[in-house]
């Protein structure tokens, strides 16, 4: 607003109280010429305060000193109580005492007779300006306020100058605290988060202090006064002039814990088998695959996995009803629980299959020992329902080799072939796999001398799978997949191959070609077709390629070198990289996100990691392992768990890839699901780069198999 501004002042009401007349008039005709709306003058305190309530002014010119046992200053502290209108005085007095008085009223002004017509402007000007500024400003805090409250958040903010922060009075009642029992410094704020927490909220500070970030979020649990945890979400902004460091940040926390407690649920509900309550599937794998690990680690057997079948499970299903068949399960189960250490695990992988974890034993008699137990303890009738079942199962027994069994599903299948010897040897069994030791030595050490020079040679070839969007099919990016093809030899599946290239040390190596060529590709092709700027190109990334040091930098310069975008560019990993060395990973990670690079989990359920690792990394997608998916019409014993995982990942904000879709069935049951993605032979096999481009060069968006 300007002074004086004609669409403000012709507005504005004034209201004269002055007990001259002659003085009345003459400010009367003075205000009239400037613009402004005179809405009558009162001689006295009574008639002001009468006068005030009918016309409601915008502004009250006051004389001091006017008729009856009340003077203007009197006058305008009780028009004030009453109404919210603006007060000049208009005076010849000046005295300290009179002065004194006429601030307790918070006057907008206050001119001296006799006064120049100009004053008078700029008096009247000013006090209406600064009366709607005061207005809009309280009403900005009101709003503010009541959203705050609706919120329910607290509210936070740090004088960085002063080092002092102001901590609202929900901020404290969300930890239990009253109002007088917290300071003001930021070392009794991070005194109250939970010690694993601490690192990672001075961290989230730091970074958006020094303009990393756009604005500070960051989920902590802090520690309640009645000593329970609560999670809470921390946001704030910075506030800085311009090419100077922030002098202040403000912000807000929220409880969140029962969501918290929602997302354990459902990764609980995710883990857990839903009739018997005993580990599922992707959990069984998690746990086998840490072991595993662990057992590379340490270099030592011990670990040995029991594969059950129930042998005719199917008659007493069709006999006795579905429900007896689930109550038989869950009897199974327990039977199997009581025969188990505590550090051993007892899981359903689906139907009428169970399988156990044995931690620490001591050589294949002791897991032999266990199947002969179950064995006999199933001997004895199942009462259900006043019918007496007989039970017997099918057991495979498969002692875990490091050289051998590389991963978890690798222990299952050879757990899965003994089972099924065991059964198509009269059932009512167990038979232990055979390890054909000196055949995989000797294939190991051929693989071994073939990598040492792949490179060179040029053996290794890329081919890229698109990934295609649901429910409309279209290509939002292409996988970048590694083959080997030695000049002298069968290819040799990835698999087999990069294992044995982590182990020896040439991942480093191989996973920056491939990360070379594939951000080259990518580029290239956004270059040439216009209309496939958008795609994304998925690189897989080693465990050992993140904990190699310079990784990052490594990485600029690919970004550097080729002229990809860094938003293009997805890095898959498995969930073995949080098996050890969590904070050096989270580093990598954290680095990785603030380039724009996005990280995803690939082959989720089936590697190692702790399950809550996908809320505690910069994780933006996972993708769901082939083996979910149901294999044909009619079988579709995954379902559940397919639909824990979707529900998991929208309450984390994650996307989902479904890998190995091979049928429209398939298709169609993850789009009825609202799954985002989904990759397989379905939509295209992996295609050389030549196949791929001549698809673009003809505009084609659906990939013939």
């Amino acid at each position: 607003m300007v002074w004086g501004d004609s669409s403000v002042t012709k507005a504005a009401k004034i209201l004269i109280v002055e007990d001259e007349s002659i003085v009345a008039m003459d400010v009367k005709m003075r205000l009239t010429r400037m613009g402004y709306t005179v809405v009558g003058y009162a001689s006295s305190g009574e008639q002001a305060i009468q006068l005030a309530r009918q016309t409601e002014p915008d502004l009250l010119l006051m004389d001091i000193k006017i008729k009856g046992p009340l003077d203007g200053i009197e006058t305008a502290e009780r028009i004030r109580a009453l109404q919210d209108i603006p007060v000049i005085f208009i005076t010849a007095f000046a005295d300290e005492n009179t002065l004194q008085r006429a601030r307790i009223t918070s006057p907008s002004g206050y001119i001296l007779k006799p006064f120049q017509e100009r004053e008078l402007s700029i008096a009247v000007d000013m006090a209406l300006y600064k009366h709607r500024m005061e207005k809009s400003l309280r009403e900005s805090e009101e709003r503010y306020m009541l959203a705050i409250q609706g919120a329910n958040d607290g509210i936070w903010d740090w004088d960085l100058q002063q080092n002092q922060i102001y901590f609202s009075r929900r901020w404290k009642e969300i930890i239990g605290y009253h109002e007088d029992e917290t300071s003001s410094s930021l070392e009794d704020w991070i005194s109250k988060v939970h010690p694993e927490d601490r690192e990672r909220l001075q961290m989230a500070f730091n970074h958006h202090l020094d303009g990393l970030t756009e604005h500070l979020e960051c989920e902590v649990r802090m520690l309640h006064k009645d000593g329970n945890i609560r999670w809470v979400l921390t946001r704030g902004l910075a506030v800085s002039r311009t090419g100077q460091r922030p002098f202040r940040i403000a912000g807000s926390i929220s409880d969140i814990t029962a969501l918290k407690q929602a997302q354990e649920q459902l990764i609980y509900d995710a883990y857990h088998d839903f009739l018997t309550g005993i580990p599922n599937r992707v959990l069984f794998i998690d746990r086998l695959g840490q072991a595993i690990e662990r057992q590379k680690r340490n270099h030592m057997d011990g670990l040995s996995v029991l594969f059950l079948d129930l042998d005719d499970f199917k008659v007493v299903n069709d006999s006795l009803g579905h429900h007896v068949g689930d109550q038989l399960l869950v009897q199974v189960a327990r039977r199997l629980q009581k025969l188990i250490r505590a550090s051993d695990t007892v899981a359903r992988l689906g139907g009428d299959e169970f399988v156990i974890l044995l931690e620490t034993t001591k050589g294949i008699t002791f897991a032999r020992n266990v199947a002969e137990r179950i064995e006999e303890e199933l001997k004895t009738p199942i009462k259900i329902e006043g019918h007496e079942i007989l039970v017997s199962a099918s057991i495979g027994v498969v002692m875990v080799s490091i050289e051998h069994h590389r991963n978890a599903s690798d222990v299952l299948r050879d757990a899965d072939i003994a089972m099924y010897r065991a059964k198509a040897m009269g059932k009512d069994r167990h038979e232990v796999y055979d390890l054909p030791y000196n055949q995989i030595a000797a294939q190991r050490l051929e693989i071994e001398n073939c990598l040492f020079n792949a490179l060179e040679r040029g053996e290794f070839q890329l081919n890229f799978q698109p990934i295609y969007s649901f429910p409309d099919r279209q290509i939002v990016g292409i996988e970048s997949l590694l083959r080997l093809n030695p000049v002298d030899g069968t290819p040799i599946a990835p698999s087999v191959f990069i294992p044995i290239a982590e182990e020896i040390g040439l991942i480093r190596d191989i996973g920056d070609w491939v990360l070379l060529e594939s951000c080259q590709k990518m580029s290239d092709w956004h270059k040439r077709y216009l209309n496939k700027s958008h795609l994304d190109i998925h690189v897989n990334i080693s465990i050992k390629q993140l904990r190699a040091s310079g990784f990052v930098d490594r990485l600029k310069e690919i970004l550097d070198l080729t002229g990809l975008k860094p938003s293009r560019l997805k890095l898959e990993i498995t969930e073995n990289v949080f098996t050890e060395n969590i904070e050096q990973i989270a580093v990598v990670l954290d680095q990785l996100t603030l380039l724009g690079i996005q990280i995803l989990i690939d082959d989720f359920g089936t590697g190692y990691s702790s399950l809550g690792y996908i809320r505690r990394f910069p994780i933006s997608t996972l993708k769901l392992d082939r083996t979910f998916l149901f294999p044909s019409k009619g079988n579709r014993s995954n379902e559940e768990i397919i639909k824990a995982i979707l529900a998991l990942a929208n309450q984390l904000g994650l996307k989902i890839v479904a890998e190995g879709v091979e049928t429209e069935e398939q298709a169609d049951y993850l789009d009825e699901l609202k799954c985002h993605f989904g990759q397989g032979f379905l939509f295209s096999r992996p295609l050389e780069s030549q196949v791929l481009e001549n698809l673009f060069q003809n505009n084609m968006v659906q990939v013939t198999r």
